[in-house]
């Protein structure tokens, strides 16, 4: 019983007292409740998880987080180098830049936003008897030294091999650079060239040129997936503007 008789009135009694004190706490944890969601929708609280690949993170993720600490403070960011796209959602980020062919990545749960192409160039030694063209064709490479940028052989590499196949020829690799870095490094040093995406190219060391490849240039197709959870967010929307630049 949680009320009795006193008088013409009622009294809670002690059970009613303790009801009434283990409602107070509950509509207090649900007001807390309330006020987090609140905070984690308009990005003032929480965190978001980020996965990209490496030449994403040397030229868009300084920014992208420098944007995202600045407008957020709150939000934690929790940064992930990935090539792959997770197949189970509760493995995937809130946000992750993927590469893809002509297909369009999809996931159930995801959002897909393609933000640019990506041609290639070919990186050469500032000697090479190519290096003052506008553009060079790519079977005009075949029998060039070639540096493979790619160690775990993954989309970009296939990318290029798939072009250079169209063309009727297979590269003849002769070094295996384990990135992008070290295969601009390599070329700055004299030793052969390398083929790969412009943005992977950026901030090329001294001692090299860059020439847009063509008749084919291969191109990759930079995707972002956002989870339809995070993209109405504050926090989500805000990324989603900081990488379309």
């Amino acid at each position: 019983m949680l009320l009795e008789r006193a008088g013409r009135g009622l009294r809670p009694t002690s059970a009613g007292l303790a009801l009434a004190a283990e409602a107070d706490e509950l509509l207090a944890r649900v007001g807390e409740a309330e006020a987090l969601v609140a905070d984690l929708r308009s990005g003032r609280t929480g965190s978001l998880s980020v996965a990209y690949f490496p030449s994403a993170g040397i030229v868009w993720m300084p920014a992208l987080v420098e944007g995202l600490t600045r407008q957020f403070p709150g939000v934690r960011l929790d940064l992930r180098l990935c090539d792959d796209l997770p197949d189970r959602l509760d493995d995937r980020p809130d946000i992750q830049l993927v590469v893809a062919g002509d297909e369009t990545p999809r996931r159930a749960g995801c959002r897909t936003e393609h933000l640019r192409d990506d041609p290639y160039v070919v990186v050469l030694p500032g000697g090479h008897r190519l290096a003052g063209r506008d553009e060079v064709e790519l079977a005009e490479l075949e029998k060039e030294r070639w540096i493979d940028n790619d160690f775990v052989h993954g989309r970009c590499r296939q990318v290029t091999l798939d072009a250079c196949a169209a063309v009727g020829f297979q590269p003849a690799f002769h070094i295996e650079a384990h990135d992008y870095r070290a295969a601009l490094a390599f070329v700055a040093a004299g030793i052969g060239i390398t083929v790969l995406p412009a943005l992977g190219a950026e901030q090329p060391p001294p001692g090299v040129v860059l020439v847009p490849v063509v008749r084919p240039t291969p191109v990759r197709r930079i995707h972002v997936l956002v989870r339809e959870s995070v993209a109405t967010t504050g926090v989500g929307r805000a990324a989603l503007a900081l990488l379309r630049g």
